[in-house]
C-alpha cells in the first residue's frame, strides 16, 4: 500500500479507550507521563460541564460528516482564504493524510499543545515533536506517515474497542477534531482543514469549546452522533 492510499483502522470513542490509546500506549510506547486523562462529557449543560475536572487541557469532538457540514466546512474555509484570522505561531497542528487516522490525529494535536503539562522521555512521540517542530503541517503529515512506531500504536489501540474493529479501508461517516488553547485564544485542530480555526478569544477551554460544538449539533439537529470527551486533571480512583 503506498502512503498516498494509506489508511488505518478507525479508532472507537470510548472514553476507556481513549485514556488507554493516549495515556497507556502512549505513556509506555512513545514515552509520555502526565497527571492528566480523558473523561467523558455526559452533557452541554453548564451544571453537567462543572462536574468535568478542571483544569481542561483539551477537548475532543466526535462528530457526523454530513451535507451540511460539508457545505459550512468548504465555506468556512474560503471565508478564512479571504479575510485572513490570526494563528499563534505556539500551535501545533498537522495536515491528516492518512485515511481513519482522525483519532490519533486529534490524540497528537491535544498532546503536542499541552507539552508543558507532559513529561517526555526518549520515545517516538519526543522524537516526532522534535523532528516536526519547525517544519509545515503537510511536511509533519509526511512525517507521520513514514512513522512505523505511531502507526503501529495505532493499530493496537484500535483493536481494544468494546465493538468488533473495522477494516481500514471502511467508509467512515465520523470524524475526531480537537480544541486547545493557545495564547489566549481558542482552536479547532482538524487535520482535515488547510489550516487551525481560530475561534476567538477563550477564557476557559471547556465552556468555550462548547459554544463552538454546539454549532456542529445545530446544523444536524436530527443526527444524534456526538460524542464530546476531555483531557482533564487526573482524578483519584
Amino acid at each position: 500500500m503506498t502512503k498516498a492510499t494509506a489508511h488505518w483502522i478507525p479508532l472507537e470513542s470510548n472514553p476507556q479507550v481513549m485514556n488507554k490509546v493516549a495515556f497507556v500506549r502512549y505513556m509506555e510506547r512513545l514515552g509520555v507521563t502526565s497527571q492528566l486523562e480523558f473523561t467523558d462529557v455526559w452533557g452541554l449543560d453548564p451544571e453537567l460541564l462543572q462536574f468535568i475536572p478542571r483544569p481542561v487541557a483539551a477537548v475532543v469532538l466526535l462528530f457526523p460528516i454530513t451535507p451540511k457540514y460539508e457545505e459550512f466546512r468548504k465555506a468556512e474555509e474560503e471565508r478564512i482564504k479571504s479575510q485572513g484570522q490570526t494563528v499563534s505561531p505556539n500551535l501545533y497542528f498537522v495536515r491528516q493524510t492518512i485515511g481513519n487516522a482522525c483519532g490519533t490525529i486529534g490524540l497528537l494535536h491535544a498532546l503536542a499543545n499541552n507539552g508543558e503539562r507532559l513529561q517526555l522521555g526518549d520515545g517516538p512521540l519526543k522524537h516526532i515533536l522534535e523532528k516536526t517542530k519547525d517544519k509545515s503541517p503537510d511536511e509533519r503529515a509526511g512525517c507521520l506517515e513514514d512513522s512505523d512506531d505511531l502507526a503501529k500504536v495505532h493499530e493496537e489501540s484500535s483493536q481494544e474497542g468494546q465493538t468488533a474493529a473495522p477494516s481500514p479501508e471502511s467508509d467512515v461517516d465520523t470524524h475526531f477534531i480537537c480544541f486547545v488553547q493557545r495564547d489566549g485564544s481558542l482552536y479547532e485542530m482538524d487535520g482535515r482543514k488547510p489550516f487551525p480555526i481560530n475561534h476567538g478569544s477563550c477564557t476557559d477551554l471547556l465552556t468555550d469549546s462548547v459554544k463552538v460544538i454546539k454549532g456542529f449539533m445545530e446544523r444536524d439537529p436530527d443526527n444524534l452522533n456526538f460524542t464530546v470527551i476531555a483531557l482533564a486533571a487526573k482524578q483519584d480512583d
